[in-house]
């Protein structure tokens, strides 16, 4: 009876071993096939149009995929000569390591050397919990073995190669060495894959950018066991041991046009809701150089407002963009001179109101109904009454020219080239404002508010949507949409995408080049003078708002359109005598200066479509088209 409870006794613990084994056994199904199916999140890169890298975007982390076949053979030799010298013989485990590290442990008293395999390290990375110790080395024995049995030597050493940490908030081999050295795989010394393969065993501490000599020390004891198993020659092991290679100490998303590259990140998480985790490859419109020649002029022109003009407003801020006429692509835009400081995106989240840079739309109308350049209209007082709920509520409008003066009747083209706010108004008044409200829908802006205040430019548009407007007449009617995207690939989805340009034929080329030609005359003798260059032809119009508040330049040259407004973020005013030709338009100079030095092959000289004739005015020259003929001697008079 004794012996059968002793039997019992033994047996029951066995039994409940075993079964717990087994136990722990089954639970790693789903592990392994989390293996079997690895797939981590990855880094989204962004490319400027000649494939030069603008940003790293990531959600938690930072990784690039590596396939095997990319990763060079002497990564792989450094790593297994390093941390597994018999992967490729062990089943997932090695007993002989097992024991060696055993013996070392119990003769210093503590743990001083680790047993476990490359299999092991890959699945402890993926699967490392605050389990009990003995419970989890048992899971992760099993798992290696099943891992074993399952996967390839080449994918498992895959799997590691792009799961492990490297420090620097680098994962995976690949992104630490476009980290580390800005180099791809196949482009590293053996002494930059032995500095990448030392930051296992501790990231942090041997972190090249923190403490530079630990890992160069660690990568070069790494080399000698290269050289030792006969896997390096020794003319290897001695240019590599003397090798001292450059670290980049970096952001890790190398983002070098933040506001860019929020604007593609809104556009495109609407459809790709994983932009962030899935490693897609995104070739945006910009030209990185063009970028930073924004960035700069922008803030050239910021500090010299608050140089020269002493303006020391704290909201004080600006907006720059630029893009390519004929095909809408934007070339660089810039939403603040300090993104660091502010990442409100002026470009795509700022409202303001354009001032005198809607002028010329309206003029556009009155010229597609038949008024000519040289056609006259006054350029009088007028008052307008504001009816409130009561007729003591009653309010009155009173506009004003600038200049505050009045010069009777005077040419459509004097108008515009020179803002005349009265002569606008009236023009306004001859055409009727429902006219105006409806010729400025058809070229494209939205929520236009319906009083005579329209034609001064008194509700607020994004730098963006009015750089698409402007195209209007930079492309010679032909309105394009802003393209930033030009394609989107995903080799794991088998996805590529182009974005092809869209644009809307508005009026005939011939009336907009008589725009053109007098937007050319705002920089040659108008209120855009700052802009003028002896470059290249440019053209545009200023804009300036209520007290200063905004100042605008809007302006082209053959085939780019740019944008510059400057204002304070609180809409408080610039200071007195801040327009848009002063304030802004010295910029659009300023980056066109340093623009045509990158650039030399973009056009320099507008051309004129066929259907534009010239006839004599009072001794001068003026254009004229089929749709807008010379004047009459009659005089446009606004009915009050």
């Amino acid at each position: 009876m004794f012996k059968k409870i002793l039997l019992v006794l033994i047996i029951l613990p066995i039994i409940g071993i075993l079964g717990f084994i087994g136990y722990l056994y089954n639970s790693t199904r789903f592990d392994v096939e989390k293996l079997i199916y690895y797939n981590p999140p990855l880094t989204t890169q962004f490319f400027d149009r000649n494939s030069n890298l603008v940003a790293n975007i990531f959600s938690k982390e930072n990784r690039l995929y590596a396939k095997f076949d990319e990763i060079p053979g002497k990564v792989i030799e450094t790593l297994v000569a390093t941390e597994d010298t018999s992967f490729f013989e062990h089943s997932g485990f090695n007993i002989e390591a097992i024991f060696r590290a055993l013996i070392k442990d119990i003769k210093a008293g503590k743990k001083v050397e680790g047993a476990s395999t490359i299999t092991q390290q890959v699945v402890k990375m993926m699967f490392l919990s605050r389990e009990k110790k003995i419970k989890r080395k048992l899971k992760e024995l099993f798992i290696a073995i099943k891992v074993e049995n399952t996967l390839s030597k080449n994918k498992i050493l895959e799997i590691y190669l792009n799961q492990v940490y490297l420090g620097h908030g680098y994962y995976g081999i690949k992104t630490a060495a476009d980290g580390y050295f800005h180099k791809p795989l196949n482009k590293l010394t053996l002494k930059e894959i032995a500095m990448l393969i030392a930051l296992p065993k501790a990231p942090s501490y041997y972190d090249p950018t923190k403490h530079y000599n630990q890992n160069i020390a660690r990568a070069n004891i790494i080399l000698r066991r290269l050289f030792s198993l006969g896997w390096i020659s020794k003319d290897e092991y001695e240019k590599a041991v003397f090798e001292k290679p450059k670290v980049y100490n970096t952001t890790l998303t190398r983002n070098k046009a933040p506001y860019i590259i929020d604007i593609a990140l809104k556009q495109l998480i609407k459809e790709y809701p994983d932009i962030k985790t899935a490693g897609y490859k995104v070739t945006l419109s910009i030209d990185l150089a063009t970028q930073i020649i924004a960035q700069k002029s922008l803030k050239w022109g910021y500090e010299r407002l608050k140089s020269k003009y002493k303006l020391d407003n704290p909201t004080l801020n600006g907006a720059m963009i630029t893009i390519d006429s004929l095909n809408g692509d934007i070339l660089s835009a810039v939403g603040g001179v300090d993104y660091k400081k502010s990442n409100f995106n002026r470009i795509i989240q700022s409202k303001r109101a354009i001032g005198s840079a809607i002028k010329p739309f309206v003029y556009q109308i009155a010229l597609n109904l038949g008024y000519n350049p040289a056609s006259k209209i006054p350029d009088i007082s007028r008052t307008y009454k504001i009816p409130g709920d009561t007729p003591n509520e009653d309010k009155f409008w009173k506009p004003k020219n600038y200049e505050k003066n009045t010069l009777g009747f005077i040419t459509l083209r004097m108008a515009l080239v020179h803002s005349r706010n009265l002569a606008t108004i009236n023009l306004a008044s001859l055409i009727g404002l429902d006219t105006i409200i409806n010729g400025l829908y058809r070229f494209g802006f939205d929520k236009v508010p319906e009083n005579m205040s329209i034609v001064l430019g008194s509700f607020g548009v994004t730098p963006l949507k009015i750089a698409e407007e402007y195209t209007l007449f930079s492309n010679y009617g032909k309105k394009v949409k802003p393209r930033l995207i030009l394609s989107l690939a995903n080799d794991k989805k088998g996805l590529f995408v182009t974005y092809k340009k869209k644009y809307d034929e508005i009026i005939p080329d011939y009336q907009a080049y008589l725009m053109i030609d007098i937007l050319r005359d705002v920089v040659k003798k108008g209120t855009g003078r700052k802009a003028r260059m002896k470059e290249i032809q440019t053209a545009g119009k200023t804009g300036t708002t209520n007290n200063f508040r905004d100042g605008w330049w809007c302006g082209f040259t053959p085939d780019t359109t740019t944008i510059v407004w400057y204002g304070n973020d609180d809409n408080t005013p610039l200071g007195k005598r801040m327009s848009g030709g002063r304030v802004s338009a010295p910029v659009f100079k300023h980056f066109y200066k340093e623009f045509l030095k990158i650039h030399p092959e973009r056009k320099r000289s507008f051309y004129i479509p066929k259907g534009v004739k010239t006839f004599m005015i009072n001794g001068k020259k003026e254009l004229f088209t089929k749709d807008s003929p010379p004047p009459t001697k009659k005089v446009y008079v606004p009915i009050f």
